[in-house]
């Protein structure tokens, strides 16, 4: 199993949180590939922005470095994940949550997510 790591499954990785489920942490250590998306990185400025999120470092060194200390592969977003995000059910309004579950999909990856509305994707693997 391959995996893609939500944004807040990120953010508590990094910060050893223990909001991070042993399911998803296990899957982390035994996925082929765990994976992010620059859709994490765009929602995370966002959140700093609107002051929803604070971090210890600025998030072009913080992003890059939780990469490389937890060995996770950055995946592209194409115009085939953004054209799918547009055609989901409207379980979810997130733009951010939407292009994660539609890039997911697309590849064949595990989400790892708490969130109960991307879990009621039709066609959408996820875990928690």
């Amino acid at each position: 199993m391959n995996v893609l790591l939500d944004t807040c499954a990120l953010i508590w990785l990094v910060n050893g949180d223990a909001a991070l489920s042993h399911r998803a942490t296990a899957a982390m250590q035994t996925a082929w590939f765990a994976y992010v998306s620059p859709v994490t990185a765009w929602e995370m400025g966002l959140k700093l922005a609107k002051g929803k999120l604070a971090l210890n470092e600025p998030l072009e060194t913080w992003f890059p470095r939780a990469k490389e200390q937890h060995n996770l592969e950055e995946l592209p977003l194409d115009s085939e994940a953004a054209i799918r995000a547009c055609g989901l059910p409207r379980l979810h309004a997130d733009p951010a949550d939407r292009l994660l579950i539609a890039t997911a999909i697309q590849h064949g990856l595990t989400l790892l997510t708490p969130d109960p509305l991307i879990q009621q994707y039709p066609g959408l693997q996820t875990l928690w």
